[in-house]
């Protein structure tokens, strides 16, 4: 069994419109012209997926930031994985920090959401990661391990599964863990994968998100068990991401 590349992924949120293309076309040049170390992926509005992807930009994988768990139905508004693949995605992210708090999705939702991108042959980037409230309480390790147990699907395979812990508080507030923090809870989540799983847990890619930029790529990329990056703003510009990308140049 062969470990996946390290992925280095973009979150735009709800960002961007038509124009926003440019900058997957440039982003796709920078990698054309100077190549990449990493796999990348971009997870746009469901407003700009079909956009993106019909670019057919070769060094830039399109995802989208969240899906229904039910194939089809009376869902208004919603969006099935199915109908994500059916654009040219390979990724959906579930259980976002975000969407966990404004939209009140608990780990069986997320579990729930996880097993239909997975049923529809899609890779799944499962979120967990604790408050500043959790974290000063010295809770920061049982909240993401559970959040991990209580949200991956009991099937998950490398070839479906990534983790991306994102501790909420350094998410878009310029403010990052140490790397030795990143540390210790990226191998709370590897012991649980490992757990779980047996050898195929030991190989799950697990993302790091919060701040994320080119000035600190290199020393959270180089952390152990540290298998690529979620990325907020800093991925709405090519030139910030592909820094980040560029990260991987120095990681032997």
């Amino acid at each position: 069994m062969t470990a996946p590349k390290a992925l280095v992924a973009g979150n735009w949120k709800m960002n961007g419109l038509k124009s926003a293309a440019a900058e997957i076309t440039k982003l796709n040049d920078l990698i054309d012209d100077n190549g990449a170390m990493c796999d990348v992926l971009i997870c746009p509005s469901f407003t700009l997926i079909s956009t993106l992807c019909d670019l057919n930009a070769d060094h830039v994988a399109i995802g989208a930031q969240d899906c229904h768990a039910n194939a089809s139905g009376a869902h208004t508004g919603d969006i099935s994985a199915a109908m994500i693949k059916d654009l040219g995605c390979g990724h959906i992210i579930v259980g976002h920090s975000e969407r966990r708090a404004d939209h009140g999705e608990s780990n069986d939702t997320v579990k729930a959401k996880a097993i239909a991108v997975q049923k529809s042959g899609l890779m799944a980037i499962i979120c967990v990661g604790e408050t500043i409230e959790e974290r000063k309480a010295g809770e920061a390790l049982n909240v993401v391990t559970n959040q991990v147990r209580a949200s991956i699907p009991g099937d998950a395979v490398i070839e479906n599964t990534i983790i991306a812990y994102e501790p909420v508080w350094a998410i878009g507030s310029g403010l990052t863990p140490t790397a030795a923090d990143v540390e210790e809870v990226h191998k709370a989540v590897r012991d649980v994968l490992i757990e779980r799983f047996g050898v195929g847990g030991s190989q799950i890619n697990i993302l790091y998100g919060g701040s994320v930029k080119a000035s600190n790529a290199h020393e959270l990329m180089s952390v152990p068990n540290v298998n690529g990056a979620l990325v907020g703003g800093a991925s709405l510009k090519a030139d910030d991401f592909y820094g980040i990308i560029s990260a991987y140049d120095q990681i032997g």
